[in-house]
């Protein structure tokens, strides 16, 4: 089926992560799971209203608690090797973690539909941007809860939470790559946020074919014509066909 496909459309999440040391966060383990304080400080409603969540967000960034310096695996890898072949049609991605490109996707074919919790950006002004380890700096010197150097506002990780909007430009281009394209790769999420789940879905009911690469049931199982359940990082590579020498995926 990649072999074949001419545009394909990859969307990824959390789980293609999990093989490089960054939990996911709905899985058994996954952050969310774990530690439900955390799930709500991704609610900007919150995160604005309430300084206590804010101060302790950046003492756990600071501390390197969610701040991990990890590096791409094979999954990311074998997305980069799809981008050669010239097959990739658009790589949208749901992870806020920067390892597409630090794998060398080509950021021209990257839709970071969430953000990124690498960049900071101020809510009350648009002026103001920067790399999250210049505010850990400032964390780490006594700033309990920085901020905007500019303005004055609140400081948050450049990362989309819940209760805000998608940048429509980003999720335009997702929805038109997925309707272009004649195979849609679902890769390492459970596609139940919405509204980018849906991608999975306009590229069937646009006669794409749909192929799932996930550990665990999806929103979407029915419309697949291939699930696949292992090991992101050692079934991608066969998926994408960068492996020059395949193995049988362990079962």
């Amino acid at each position: 089926m990649v072999d074949a496909a001419e545009r394909v459309t990859v969307l990824t999440g959390a789980g293609i992560s999990t093989d490089s040391g960054l939990r996911d966060f709905r899985g058994p383990q996954g952050i969310w799971t774990r530690d439900p304080a955390a799930e709500r400080a991704s609610n900007i409603n919150v995160y604005v209203s309430d300084p206590e969540v804010r101060r302790s967000n950046w003492a756990r960034r600071a501390s390197g608690e969610i701040w991990a310096e990890v590096a791409p695996n094979e999954g990311h890898k074998a997305l980069v090797a799809l981008e050669q072949r010239g097959k990739l049609h658009l790589l949208i991605t749901q992870n806020v973690d920067e390892l597409h490109q630090r794998a060398g996707s080509d950021p021209d074919r990257l839709v970071e539909i969430h953000g990124t919790t690498r960049k900071v950006q101020c809510l009350s002004c648009e002026n103001y941007r920067a790399e999250m380890q210049e505010v850990l700096k400032r964390v780490r010197a006594g700033e309990e809860d920085p901020p905007c150097p500019l303005c004055g506002g609140l400081l948050k990780s450049a990362t989309v939470s819940f209760g805000q909007s998608l940048d429509p430009i980003s999720l335009a281009r997702a929805e038109r790559a997925s309707l272009e394209c004649d195979l849609f790769l679902a890769v390492g999420t459970t596609l139940a946020v919405s509204p980018i789940n849906m991608t999975a879905q306009l590229a069937v009911q646009s006669g794409a074919r749909l192929v799932i690469v996930n550990g665990e049931t999806t929103e979407f199982d029915y419309l697949a014509d291939v699930l696949v359940r292992d090991s992101i990082s050692e079934t991608l590579p066969l998926v994408c066909g960068s492996d020059t020498h395949p193995q049988t995926p362990k079962r």
